[in-house]
């Protein structure tokens, strides 16, 4: 290791002075090593140092020397010592190696569940903690405890360091679970007015019987009972009841509209995310009035490790504002679909027996009245209230 500090140099000594050159190394106190004397020849190794010295000597006894340089790490820096480009590289390499090892790269949240990994790192950043932060600003213990308090869902927080990692471990309240509502005592009433065409009863007592005509409100299973004696019990009525009932929506929609339609003009602006602050690479502003956007980020990395540097792409498409006048039969189509999706997502546990649409057109607007007869569960419970 330390010839390769040092730099070694082998050399070979040659003439008729040999011993007298010898004796004049020796006088000047040159080390030299692996020595092998051969008639008037001289082979040994002498540090890179002494170079100069030696070809002093050689001259001076008139010696014949030669020499060459092992490949030791002191000489191939000597070799690029000229080559500033390289040298520049190494030390933004090892100031950033040093760098790195003293400030946060990344935040790894561990064991959150419920608490969103999001709002635990916007909660970190606002007591001080964040992507770039040195190690040796960090208070654990004093952190722990304010991120423990600013989340109510988290009872305990526990930080520490791996490598240029900080690692936060969560550990969440276990909420207390519901009330079982399924156990209240509650009747089952109508909630609409409705032929009844099918019931079944898991626990109550049945108030009507099929075929018989009910107003919203009316009581449909009795979840208070009696027996003989006079004992009450009150039960949590349940039961399915089924009837024909009928139902209407509006649907509603004007011939004039304004619209966001794209232009076809782009424009890309690009931002370096390092440790959180964006860099700008681009000049001026986005004079789009309107326009709509799309954001791409792509991290670098390095030897497979992702470094803490977002090249961070924003593309802006334009966007003009256009009004448009809809036919009678393009907004009836929109409004069709509109009745569609409400069908989809309302109706969905109902039978259509019977669908009526009435239009009311006027010189702006164009609604829909859909009369709806359907067939479904009319069961609405309603609880009892006990002194």
């Amino acid at each position: 290791m330390k010839n390769q500090l040092r730099g070694c140099i082998k050399i070979n000594v040659r003439g008729k002075n040999l011993y007298q050159f010898i004796n004049a190394v020796h006088e000047r106190r040159i080390g030299i090593f692996q020595q092998y004397v051969k008639g008037d020849s001289l082979s040994a190794e002498i540090y890179r140092s002494k170079l100069k010295t030696i070809k002093s000597v050689a001259d001076e006894f008139d010696m014949e020397l030669k020499y060459f340089e092992y490949d030791t790490v002191s000489a191939k820096i000597i070799r690029q010592r000229r080559r500033f480009g390289l040298i520049i590289g190494a030390l933004i390499v090892i100031g950033a190696s040093l760098y790195f090892s003293n400030v946060v790269v990344t935040i790894e949240i561990q064991g959150n569940e419920t608490v969103s990994s999001d709002l635990i790192l916007t909660a970190l950043s606002e007591i001080g903690i964040k992507e770039g932060i040195p190690f040796g600003q960090i208070n654990y213990i004093r952190s722990e405890n304010q991120l423990q308090t600013m989340l109510d869902d988290i009872s305990w927080v526990g930080m520490h360091r791996t490598g240029h990692r900080l690692v936060v471990e969560i550990t969440e309240i276990i909420p207390k679970p519901d009330m079982l509502k399924n156990r209240l005592p509650c009747n089952i009433v109508s909630a609409y007015d409705a032929e009844i065409v099918g019931f079944s009863v898991r626990d109550g007592q049945l108030m009507k019987k099929i075929g018989d005509y009910v107003f919203a409100g009316d009581m449909l299973i009795n979840g208070v009972t009696s027996d003989s004696t006079g004992h009450v019990t009150l039960h949590h009525a349940m039961g399915s009841i089924t009837g024909i009932y009928k139902k209407s929506a509006d649907f509603q929609g004007s011939f004039t509209k304004e619209r966001m339609t794209a232009t076809g003009e782009t424009e890309k602006r690009r931002k370096l995310k390092l440790f959180g602050l964006e860099i700008p690479l681009y000049f001026g502003k986005n004079h789009y009035e309107y326009s709509s956007s799309e954001v791409l980020e792509r991290p670098f990395s390095a030897f497979g490790i992702q470094l803490p540097i977002v090249l961070k792409t924003t593309e802006y498409t334009e966007l003009s504002r256009s009004e448009t006048t809809l036919s009678a039969d393009e907004l009836r189509a929109e409004l069709m679909e509109k009745i569609y999706l409400y069908e989809q997502n309302f109706l969905d546990e109902c039978e259509i027996l019977e669908r009526k649409i009435t239009e009311d057109e006027n010189a702006d607007t164009l609604t829909l009245t859909v009369e709806y007869q359907l067939k479904g569960d009319i069961c609405e419970e309603k609880e009892i209230l006990i002194k």
